[in-house]
């Protein structure tokens, strides 16, 4: 166990991004968990708060293996090769990618509550969540947001596994970690409070951060 919740991670995560206080900077966190992260990292740079609301598109047959991803306002990622691989047509490829932007364009509703989107063009963009697994979602978002046009995309987490960085490659410009075990395991094993994040509690979060933001 490294972190006692999401606000003491976010709040150690902050401190590793103090570079970035200087910055034109949006700091986006990955619903849910890693919103409340998010929220301290914002909280820290003086920057915005906003969620990244991405939706990956599941090669036929195997969901896990992703062929691209949408994000809000038709961001979009796609790689070609394996859409060639899946033997989808234009025509189904797109009905994929619509279903999945209707989901996103629902989730970033509900997340907002009604509040507008916060603008990423040409800001640098530093994506959160609470831990790095995988990295197939984080992978995603830098994806998405990198087709917003942004000026520089950072990934930050407060824990990931060896070697992740390189496993990520040019999906991000700049990557940081407050901690990086040889034994990684599971990423709530390294919470003392690793308890579900809610629709509502990200809800909280947003608003809390324009209150302070005024």
């Amino acid at each position: 166990m490294s972190f006692v919740d999401r606000r003491d991670a976010g709040r150690r995560l902050g401190t590793a991004l103090g570079h970035l206080a200087d910055q034109d900077v949006v700091v986006c966190g990955l619903p849910r968990g890693g919103v409340p992260v998010a929220y301290e990292v914002a909280f820290a740079l003086t920057a915005p708060l906003d969620v990244v609301v991405v939706r990956k598109l599941g090669f036929p047959g195997q969901p896990e293996l992703a062929m691209g991803a949408v994000g809000e306002a038709g961001a979009r990622f796609v790689d070609e090769n394996t859409v060639r691989l899946s033997g989808l047509t234009s025509t189904q490829l797109a009905e994929v990618e619509q279903r999945a932007a209707d989901e996103v364009s629902r989730k970033a509703q509900r997340f907002r509550s009604g509040r507008g989107r916060v603008e990423r063009s040409g800001r640098t963009v530093v994506i959160v969540d609470d831990g790095l697994a995988t990295g197939s979602t984080a992978r995603a978002a830098c994806q998405v947001v990198r087709a917003e046009r942004v000026a520089r995309v950072v990934l930050a987490v407060p824990v990931a596994p060896p070697g992740w960085m390189q496993a990520m490659g040019t999906a991000a410009d700049e990557y940081v970690a407050v901690e990086t075990p040889q034994r990684m395991a599971a990423v709530g094993n390294w919470y003392l409070d690793f308890s579900p994040i809610s629709d509502a509690d990200v809800v909280a979060c947003l608003t809390r951060s324009q209150e302070w933001r005024h």
